[in-house]
Order: C-alpha cells, then sequence, then structure tokens
C-alpha cells in the first residue's frame, strides 16, 4: 500500500512555485508528474485561475494517512489559510487514490469524491498513466469522456511551467 496518486493545485501568490514546493515535498517518492495546466476557478467562482498538476509516488513505508500527512504538510509550509470552502489558496495537495484503498473516513475520503467529475484532475492523470483507474468508479478516459466538453477545453496545458 504505497503507491498514491496526489492532484496539486494553486492560485495564490507564485503558483508554480507552490507546485514546485509540493513536488520536492514528496520528490524521494516521485515516479511521475504531470505537466502544468492552467484552469478556472471551480466550486467558488469569483477568484484567479489555478495552476494544477498531477504526480504518482510511491513509497512502501507509507499508507494512505502518511499520504495525507504529507500532503498536509506541503500545505502547511505553503501558508495555506482554510477561510473558505473552495476559496482561494496558495497550495490544494488532494490524496485521489492510494492502491486499491476506499476510505469513507471524513478526513480522508478515497477515492476522492471529486475526481470522476473533475477534467482538472482526469486530465493530468491521463498525460502520465493512459491506463488509470479510479477505484469503483472506473477508466478515467471514460469518465473524461463523459464530462461535458467545456469542462474538457477549461483545463490548457501550459508547456512554458514545468515542475521536473
Amino acid at each position: 500500500m504505497s503507491r498514491a496518486v496526489l492532484s496539486l493545485g494553486s492560485n495564490l501568490g507564485d503558483r508554480l512555485g507552490y507546485l514546485r514546493s509540493a513536488v520536492d515535498a514528496v520528490r524521494p517518492a516521485l515516479v511521475a508528474v504531470s505537466g502544468v495546466y492552467e484552469t478556472k476557478a471551480w466550486g467558488v467562482e469569483d477568484q484567479p485561475d489555478f495552476l494544477n498538476a498531477l504526480c504518482i509516488v510511491d513509497d512502501p513505508a507509507r499508507d494512505h494517512w502518511a499520504w495525507l500527512r504529507a500532503g498536509q504538510a506541503a500545505e502547511q509550509a505553503a501558508g495555506r489559510v482554510r477561510e473558505l470552502r473552495w476559496g482561494p489558496r496558495t497550495l490544494d495537495v488532494d490524496i485521489v487514490t492510494v492502491q486499491d484503498v476506499t476510505s469513507d473516513d471524513p478526513e480522508l475520503l478515497l477515492p476522492h469524491p471529486g475526481t470522476p467529475d473533475r477534467a482538472s484532475v482526469l486530465i493530468p492523470w491521463l498525460e502520465i498513466d493512459p491506463d488509470a483507474e479510479v477505484p469503483g468508479h472506473g477508466r478515467a478516459a471514460d469518465l473524461l469522456a463523459r464530462l461535458p466538453e467545456a469542462d474538457r477545453a477549461g483545463v490548457v496545458l501550459r508547456p512554458d511551467l514545468t515542475l521536473s
């Protein structure tokens, strides 16, 4: 139980710098990292655009709770303040999946409940893992194909920005 998929997002301050700090925090376990994508805010739409990326990590010493703590530590190091659900943030690290673990614990829902409906997660994931599957929901490619074209078109690759 060591392989995890982490979704990264930032829409305040040095957005790219915050994403890089999150990747650096898990770099010893990094298997792959996607390109950087720009997306409109979701949920609370009156806020700056996000930069998003996704990484796959693997560390046999970490379980799903350890990945959650690693993500929260990266958010804290970036000065994340939780004032408004789906509001602006310096860094958001979501644990998308951890191998075949499912969890209904309110502190760590696995797979992450928004994954099947978020092109901003599915597109970067498919970039680095074309065979990706969301446990209990099916192939990521099929989930993405079901989303409205406007959702897919709103996730724009920024080739001028890199995390590796």
